[in-house]
């Protein structure tokens, strides 16, 4: 699976931070992978994870679900993203280092992403909101600076 950003969601979506976001999170699917294809230790790959669910993928979601939903209304694919939010965020809260849990999160939050850049976020079309969407943005940036265990390098 690539790590590239769906090109016709950027063009259409004009949504650019949050796809960039997107793109880092499916950079961590990949380290994810890796790790586990090349047999780093579970504790690893999982304090990786615990580490990206706090810095990052918590307070991606929060502007999501406080910012970008609600301008959706709540209909069927508003409710699907939420409820992918839900099985990521129990996947990450089981605590746990199993090889079965870390590739469904893989596999979860990757088709999370597609499933909002194909097809949710294609519904933004205002361009007085997606500024407004952009700006809420603004505030997260990701920064791999400060995680001392890179295992997939």
């Amino acid at each position: 699976m690539s790590t590239r950003v769906n090109s016709s969601a950027k063009k259409s979506s004009k949504l650019n931070l949050v796809l960039e976001e997107h793109h880092h999170a499916l950079q961590v699917c990949s380290r994810i992978r890796e790790g586990l294809e090349n047999d780093v230790e579970l504790e690893r790959i999982r304090a990786y994870t615990n580490w990206f669910q706090t810095h990052y993928l918590e307070p991606h979601f929060e502007i999501e679900e406080k910012y970008i939903f609600p301008r959706l209304g709540y209909n069927v694919r508003v409710k699907r993203a939420l409820a992918n939010h839900r099985r990521i965020r129990k996947l990450l809260s089981c605590g746990c280092a199993d090889e079965k849990v870390l590739n469904l999160l893989e596999e979860e939050l990757a088709a999370h992403i597609r499933f909002e850049e194909r097809i949710l976020f294609k519904e933004i079309s205002d361009k007085k909101e997606l500024a407004e969407l952009e700006k809420q943005h603004q505030s997260l940036s990701f920064s791999e600076e400060n995680w001392k265990d890179p295992f997939w390098v």
